[in-house]
């Protein structure tokens, strides 16, 4: 079966590059036109079911793609964002500016330094392989799952896939509303963003 892995649409913060992690953070009003923009180009597709994170972001972005076609959104805590511990809330300018270094490792090498009280990449894996490992259990061949969730979400899944290092994490661009398409444990596709043409960049 396929998966179909969407990253939530653009909530508040990351239009003002705030860290996000686990707090819970609504759609922005070009999030909202992208969760439509990402409704029309799943319309074609044989998703039968949906899983979301619970974390309104990926909640709201679920819920618009499954109105359009009649399903119910399950929600799965598991697939909430890896928490940026001391660093949520917080802008990049306002980190970079008062904790450059870590910052830079972060990016780097993400498995090897964390954010401070952030959640080690070794936990995320912990709680995201056997989910996902469960949502594919759980659909016949043919079938199309969608899993509405978090950059670095899927950003661990793929890595997992592709056999990447985890301090690769994020090498691997996952934009707002984009999809990404695996038939694990092959990957199709990566971080699509064409259905998003024409609006604001993500």
């Amino acid at each position: 079966m396929k998966l179909i892995l969407a990253r939530h649409a653009e909530s508040a913060w990351n239009a003002e590059r705030r860290f996000q992690g686990r707090t819970d953070v609504g759609l922005s009003d070009s999030g909202r036109a992208q969760a439509e923009a990402l409704a029309r180009a799943l319309a074609r597709r044989r998703v039968g079911t949906v899983y979301s994170s619970p974390l309104r972001r990926a909640r709201e972005t679920a819920e618009m793609v499954a109105k359009a076609r009649g399903l119910a959104v399950t929600l799965v805590d598991e697939l909430r964002e890896l928490s940026l511990g001391a660093w949520e809330g917080r802008t990049v300018d306002d980190v970079l500016a008062t904790e450059a270094d870590a910052y830079r490792n972060w990016r780097e090498r993400p498995y090897d330094c964390p954010p401070p009280a952030g959640e080690h990449i070794a936990d995320v894996v912990g709680r995201i392989l056997p989910v996902m490992e469960r949502i594919v259990a759980a659909h016949p061949d043919g079938e199309e799952a969608l899993v509405v969730a978090h950059g670095g979400v899927i950003s661990v899944y793929l890595c997992h896939l592709l056999g990447l290092p985890l301090n690769a994490l994020w090498q691997l661009a996952i934009g707002n509303a984009s999809l990404s398409v695996v038939d694990p444990p092959r990957v199709l596709t990566v971080n699509d963003t064409a259905h998003l043409e024409g609006l604001r960049p993500w």
